[in-house]
Parts: structure tokens; C-alpha cells; sequence
């Protein structure tokens, strides 16, 4: 019931959205609105009280969980997250998804470590596929105005 509010919450944010201009580029959080993919992400991102600073000056280079990426998490996780109680526990999670600065993948190397928002570090592999702590970038280099998304097809936690 929660993840349906906040899910409603984000589709009512896409349609209200303001259109940009071709010769402005959006923002991470518009930017992640706009492709449709991201509806659970941006959820979790209002949840967090995060939109603000991901519409920040950045830059930021996002790791982003696509709506199939969140699904695959156990049953109700979503939901637990969502829960003004388990706020920080989300900030923690949705912060580890965020290096600062903008990190093309053209930057990126195998072994390559960077810290997140969140503290910890996340390892870049590139032996199987481009990969962070696991997770398949399925899309890379998405730009937006303050920085730039990785599509990653799981959500990584930190430790």
C-alpha cells in the first residue's frame, strides 16, 4: 500500500513536471523521471528527502536500480524502506548508490574503488561486463546537468 502511494507519488511528479527546454539538460532526478524506468528509485528518493540534493549542483555520478532491480529484492523490502521509521536506513542505501563527481565509464577501470556519499566504498570490475559490487551497468553514461547515471541492474547495499 505504501509502495503504490509512493509510486502514485512519482508518476503525479512526472506528469507535473515542467518540460524542459531541448537546449537545457535535465537534472539526475529528472532526468531519472523522464526515462520511466526508475519509478521505484525516485520513490525511494522522495522517501529519503533526497530529491533536493540530487537536483543539486553535483556533480554526482548515480548508480542507478532500474523498477526490475528493486523488484528482485525479497518481498516487502520496498515497502520496509519506504516506512518513515526505516528512513535511515534508506538515505544509508540510496547514499551508497552516489560517488561524487561525475565518473564516466571511460574512467572507469577494473579494480577501480570509489567512495560514496555514503562512506563506504564501492569496486568497479570490468573482467565480466563493466560491474559495481556486483551489479551489471547495463547503461552507462546517461548525462544530465549535474553529472551523470549508471543504469545498474541490482541494488547494492553497503556493508
Amino acid at each position: 500500500m505504501i509502495r503504490n502511494m509512493f509510486l502514485g507519488t512519482a508518476v503525479a511528479a512526472l506528469l507535473a513536471a515542467p518540460a524542459t527546454a531541448d537546449s537545457h539538460q535535465a537534472d539526475i532526478v529528472d532526468t531519472a523521471v523522464a526515462t520511466g524506468d526508475f519509478t521505484t528509485l525516485v520513490a525511494a528518493v522522495e522517501a529519503a528527502g533526497l530529491v533536493e540534493t540530487l537536483k543539486g549542483e553535483g556533480p554526482f555520478t548515480v548508480f542507478a536500480p532500474t523498477d526490475a532491480a528493486f523488484g528482485a529484492l525479497p518481498e516487502g523490502t520496498v515497502d520496509s524502506l519506504l516506512l518513515p521509521e526505516n528512513r535511515d536506513q534508506l538515505v544509508s542505501i540510496l547514499t551508497y548508490h552516489v560517488v561524487p563527481g561525475a565518473v564516466m565509464s571511460s574512467d572507469l577501470t577494473e579494480g577501480m574503488t570509489a567512495t560514496t556519499v555514503e562512506g563506504s566504498d564501492v569496486t568497479i570490475t570490468l573482467a565480466d561486463g563493466p560491474m559495481v559490487d556486483g551489479a551489471n551497468i547495463v547503461t552507462a553514461d546517461i548525462e544530465a546537468s549535474n553529472g551523470v547515471i549508471h543504469v545498474i541492474d541490482a541494488v547494492i547495499m553497503p556493508e
